[in-house]
């Protein structure tokens, strides 16, 4: 159900992305606008990546199969660091680029236009925005939790944006309209300032998933698990290991007993506690790879 809700909200964050990026595109052509095509553009590379996304999705949800025996998981940091990737580089080219027209003097720009564009993509991006936070309530995915946050980002974004070319609009007849040549490229600035730590934050989480840095908060989940197995007797210490690829959530423990550890009960004992750890772990069994082992000799832990 979780997969289908995913897949479904993907899909239409696609077609809606590619609507403001074909927007955002013409209007910027005609408007003369750098910082509406920047939009544009920035859209167009954000449905491929969505749709990338969704493939991913589809995957994650399969079985392993003989060749990915841990299964597809692992796909998913790695597609989120090559999003994070694109957009940061189309971010620090567009600000290049704004910077020169700064420096060129600017260009004139088609403000009636621009305002409409601004007005229309507000009204999209807060729907979608609303959207996507609602279903991922139920869907809890790592993908729609970052595409709600693009397009608020770009809900705000536009915001700001149609109060600039308000702004820009209402100098035009008075003795600061020789500025407002200059408003695009200054917009298109703060544009690629504003959208830089989004690209940021998604590599910078997509990289702790493929480097296999241990989640805290999982870390100490498992520490709490092991208190009540810690009590029985016969049982001496253990080893734990987790990581997170993806949705899924790698956790291995290795318990050290005595050598004469359930001899009365023998796997029956083990099984129960397997079940308690189990049971005390927040994540849901199909999002995780749970391994619990037993011996007598450290060297095997």
């Amino acid at each position: 159900m979780q997969a289908k809700l995913e897949q479904r909200a993907l899909l239409i964050s696609i077609v809606m992305t590619l609507l403001v990026a074909g927007l955002g595109v013409a209007v910027g052509l005609y408007a003369g606008s750098q910082s509406i095509l920047f939009d544009g553009v920035f859209s167009t590379i954000d449905a491929a990546m969505s749709g990338l996304a969704l493939l991913v999705s589809r995957l994650a949800v399969k079985e392993a199969s003989r060749r990915f025996q841990h299964g597809y998981w692992h796909f998913e940091p790695m597609v989120a660091a090559l999003n994070g990737s694109i957009l940061l580089l189309l971010c620090f080219y567009a600000f290049l680029n704004a910077i020169r027209g700064l420096l060129s003097g600017g260009h004139p720009l088609e403000i009636g236009a621009a305002m409409l564009y601004a007005l229309v993509v507000v009204i999209i991006c807060s729907a979608m925005a609303g959207y996507l936070k609602r279903i991922n309530r139920r869907a809890d995915s790592e993908f729609l939790r970052i595409d709600h946050k693009n397009w608020l980002m770009a809900a705000m974004i536009t915001a700001a944006l149609l109060l600039a070319f308000i702004i820009a609009m209402l100098l035009q007849d008075t003795q600061l309209a020789h500025w407002t040549p200059y408003v695009d490229s200054a917009l298109l600035a703060v544009l690629t300032l504003c959208f830089i730590p989004v690209p940021i934050g998604i590599i910078r989480r997509a990289m702790k998933e493929v480097f296999l840095i241990a989640p805290s908060a999982v870390d100490r989940e498992v520490q709490a698990a092991m208190e009540g197995v810690m009590q029985r007797d016969g049982v001496l210490y253990y080893y734990s290991h987790v990581a997170k690829s993806g949705r899924g959530h790698f956790i291995e423990i290795h318990i050290v007993t005595c050598p004469d550890f359930s001899a009365g009960r023998g796997v029956i004992e083990m099984d129960e506690i397997r079940e308690e750890i189990s049971s005390r772990l927040s994540i849901p069994p199909q999002r995780r790879w749970f391994t619990v082992a037993f011996t007598s000799e450290e060297r095997w832990a």
